[in-house]
């Protein structure tokens, strides 16, 4: 099975065989986005399956990982120790227990992390936590944007200003340690502050939007729903821009009601359709006081994929002259799978 018998996951898995190839368990590299889009995907699309798989997770990543609010790594089948490390990339992991409430746990857990950022000027891509220090060969810090992340998230749900001071150190610590000519270099080493001769793309995508958000209060990011844009589609009135942004992994938010406004479930279908049929039996009678009937004729659906069941298509349709297309602000014509798929390139439909 996927699960080990403890209830832990691995982190490499052979996509031919589905054996584990790295049975080490643990919330950083190989595993991390997997846990964020359990939760994050519970949100954006309301369902509760993904919720139910984090919690157990979670649950076992409790039992099994946690010490003094440090997560180590462990035998997925045993449970038993296996690197007592620290990666950087786990760093995530405060941010995301805020967003299933779990605020105590969070704080403790992000407040260890931020004393190794204290101690070193960033965070080790590993940090041996018995130890108190680097582990050799991962000694770098390439401005990952996972502590900041849980920091800005945090924040966000406590007004703790200890949130904020860690925010400053990181301003601090990047402006003076891995500022350069061309812009922020990749700290190669933590220990005496040697640059590479490289920027990572998630230094600005992510690190620097996090760093941006927590200290932008005001931001349209953080919106609780007290503003929002009204958009008229073709299956009706679409409030978006009212705040509750998921972010993906790569820290590009999503507005759950686009998402919403794009669903268009049987029920909504039908009455979309209702309305349809009493809007054009009113426009053929052409009259203002005549009561309301709702024409027997079975549904038309649009003509081709994509094209919006409009007035003016109507008109067309029954051989008037069309009137000017109006651009509806917000579409989505449906795709089949397999043209999606072509796009990335050939599509096997037979079983060769």
């Amino acid at each position: 099975g996927h699960y080990g018998r403890v209830g832990l996951v691995g982190n490499h898995i052979d996509v031919l065989t589905g054996k584990w190839v790295a049975q080490d368990a643990g919330i950083g590299a190989g595993v991390d986005s997997y846990f964020e889009y359990l939760v994050t995907g519970a949100i954006l699309l309301q369902d509760k399956k993904l919720m139910a798989m984090f919690l157990e997770y979670n649950k076992a990543i409790r039992n099994y990982t946690r010490f003094d609010d440090w997560y180590l790594w462990v035998q997925m089948y045993k449970g038993t120790v296996s690197m007592p490390v620290f990666q950087s990339l786990e760093a995530y992991w405060p941010g995301l227990q805020s967003l299933i409430g779990d605020i105590g746990n969070a704080m403790r857990t992000i407040l260890n992390y931020y004393t190794v950022w204290k101690q070193l000027g960033g965070l080790p891509e590993f940090y041996n936590i018995p130890q108190g220090y680097t582990v050799e060969k991962r000694e770098g810090y390439p401005l990952r944007p996972e502590l900041i992340e849980s920091a800005m998230y945090l924040y966000r749900a406590t007004g703790d200003p200890t949130l904020l001071e860690l925010g400053r150190d990181a301003v601090e610590s990047i402006e003076k340690i891995s500022k350069v000519e061309c812009g922020f270099a990749t700290i190669k080493d933590l220990r005496d502050h040697k640059l590479d001769n490289r920027m990572e793309s998630f230094f600005l995508a992510e690190t620097v939007k996090y760093l941006y958000l927590l200290f932008d209060p005001t931001n349209f990011i953080h919106n609780n729903g007290s503003t929002f844009d009204a958009v008229i589609t073709p299956y009706g009135e679409c409030i978006l821009g009212a705040g509750g942004y998921i972010f993906n992994t790569e820290a590009h938010p999503i507005d759950p009601a686009a998402l919403h406004c794009c669903r268009r479930l049987k029920e909504e279908q039908w009455e979309v359709e209702d309305l349809m049929r009493e809007f054009y039996s009113l426009k053929r009678n052409r009259s203002k006081f005549q009561k309301k009937t709702v024409s027997s004729g079975p549904w038309e659906p649009p003509a081709r994929p994509g094209t919006l069941f409009s007035p003016e298509n109507h008109d067309q349709a029954r051989g008037r002259k069309p009137a000017k297309q109006k651009v509806p602000l917000l579409s989505c014509p449906s795709q089949p799978f397999t043209s999606k798929l072509a796009l990335l390139g050939r599509v096997f439909l037979d079983s060769s």
